[in-house]
């Protein structure tokens, strides 16, 4: 089974629209934007807390000329 191509995106659409209505459609759409972006961001801690601090910069130390 394949990828979903247009023409069962379409069917999808029209069968969503006729079960919830017109006027629930934003409030779905909404409801999976934040599932997604929440998932994302669940990803994202997750790879995070695996590869460890390496991706944040050491902190600079009292000793620095720079700092001074």
């Amino acid at each position: 089974m394949g990828p979903i191509g247009w023409p069962e995106l379409v069917i999808l659409l029209v069968v969503v629209l006729i079960v919830f209505g017109p006027g629930k459609l934003p409030d779905i759409g909404n409801a999976i934007g934040r599932g997604v972006k929440e998932f994302r961001k669940a990803s994202n801690d997750l790879e995070d807390s695996i590869r460890g601090e390496t991706k944040k910069p050491p902190a600079p130390s009292s000793s620095d000329p720079e700092n001074k």
